[in-house]
């Protein structure tokens, strides 16, 4: 079957203009009205170059289908997940390629209601409408677009998941890598009793600092150097399109995404027990124990945002989260946040009296894990085979990539859905040096 390499898993992402351009956006405003049977569509866009030209020719082809465009112009992708029910439309298309290089560009769909559109639920039968030419006649009656300002009302959105009486003065760094979250953090400001220290605030398409991708260790540096500076109790940063955050103890230390998925499940366990929390198969012991203790039930999902937001539906979890700092929550169109894990956190600080590094400590001490590293492979599926045979003794489980189980530790080791790349994740309990070994021994595996 003929494909359109853009396509991938969960959205539409690739090198502009060569993968991505405004005559495939246009058909792809066609093709998406046609699918919805849309009269109305929420669209935004990040701070990259090419957005404005990609959003104009989106909205082209959703005006020449009869479909009005809903404008929310720059913005977050959570805002897209809000605004797309706050405004009752059919659907939503965000323009972002995230934390990815300057030259890329991408689209995230979500049907009626937020529900995600990814290559399983319909991006597929979008691909296929445009490579035959199958995207029916221009209308007689043309769709408007109509611009919608509607961050005020995205911001007290969020006040239904904290209390601000309850946070305390903290000084809080927040970087937003000259992505799109300056502007929501200035209106969130207002009602947060927080300090709030702005490094790199301002959108700026030419990425001055860095494409905003805080999984880069090398850029965590401005963080950890304001929080040094200004002796911040807390630093966050963002990715470009703000759906992902990024912590920061007040020692300045990185905290991997794995304890964070802990420390939000046991926060919202506290005052919602006996909820299922959903989590992705990369890491688990940590989650998996934290929910078990806080009185919920953990359920484990294939990795992805279309996948975990499925699952959360399916067994009406609460909340979700990836070790990849996404994190999704049942009273936010189960969609995920990059700001409500922020607020939670603050909170938590507060009502337990304690700095983000003792409310790590715990998980920590007991899980230690590598964090996520990357390998670029020549031929990452013959490499999974390797590992399978070397590991053979473990108990396997093929949910998501390959995960490997032996009683003291345990890796998953999968292929990027977007990048030619390995990805590895090692947990241990209790032992770094047994860490440090297996690691060493996989990644050497995995690069010989």
């Amino acid at each position: 079957m003929e494909r359109i390499p853009s396509f991938k898993a969960y959205d539409i992402r690739g090198k502009v203009p060569g993968d991505l351009n405004p005559e495939l956006a246009y058909k792809v405003g066609r093709a998406v009205a046609k699918y919805l049977n849309a009269k109305s569509i929420v669209i935004g866009r990040d701070v990259r170059k090419s957005s404005p030209e990609l959003a104009t020719a989106l909205s082209n082809g959703l005006n020449d289908a009869g479909c009005d465009v809903l404008d929310l112009g720059l913005c977050g992708t959570e805002m897209i997940y809000f605004g797309t029910p706050y405004l009752n439309a059919d659907g939503g298309v965000m323009i972002t390629a995230s934390h990815n290089p300057p030259e890329y560009n991408g689209l995230k769909f979500v049907k009626r209601g937020s529900v995600p559109l990814g290559y399983d639920s319909g991006l597929n039968v979008i691909e296929q409408m445009i490579l035959k030419n199958e995207l029916g006649e221009v209308a007689a009656v043309k769709g408007k677009i109509i611009q919608k300002d509607i961050l005020n009302e995205f911001i007290s959105n969020l006040q239904k998941f904290y209390d601000a009486k309850k946070i305390k003065p903290y000084k809080v760094v927040v970087n937003a890598g000259n992505g799109c979250v300056g502007p929501a953090l200035d209106v969130l400001e207002k009602y947060l009793p927080v300090q709030m220290i702005k490094v790199f605030h301002e959108p700026d398409s030419n990425f001055p600092n860095g494409v905003p991708n805080p999984l880069l260790p090398e850029n965590r540096r401005p963080s950890i150097d304001a929080i040094k500076k200004h002796k911040a109790d807390l630093g966050v940063a963002w990715d470009g399109d703000y759906d992902r955050c990024f912590f920061f103890d007040e020692n300045a230390n990185f905290i991997e995404g794995y304890y964070i998925v802990g420390i939000l499940a046991k926060s919202i366990l506290k005052t919602n027990p006996d909820e299922k929390i959903v989590h992705d198969p990369r890491l688990t012991w940590n989650t998996v124990d934290v929910v078990k203790k806080a009185g919920g039930e953990a359920v484990v999902s294939k990795s992805g945002h279309a996948f975990i937001k499925q699952k959360m539906r399916e067994v009406n979890s609460i909340y979700g989260g990836e070790m990849s700092a996404h994190h999704y929550f049942r009273d936010n169109f189960y969609s995920d946040s990059g700001l409500i894990p922020f607020l939670l956190i603050l909170q938590l600080m507060a009502e337990e009296n304690k700095t983000l590094s003792q409310l790590v400590e715990e998980m920590v001490k007991a899980y230690p894990c590598s964090g996520e590293i990357n390998s670029t492979v020549a031929n990452p599926l013959e490499k999974i085979e390797l590992i399978k045979k070397k590991y053979s003794k473990g108990t396997l489980d093929e949910l998501d990539g390959v995960s490997i189980e032996y009683p003291e530790w345990r890796f998953n080791v999968r292929m990027s859905n977007t990048e030619p790349l390995l990805r590895l994740n090692v947990e241990t309990r209790k032992d770094e040096k047994l860490l440090e070994e297996k690691t060493k021994e996989l990644l050497d595996l995995i690069r010989e």
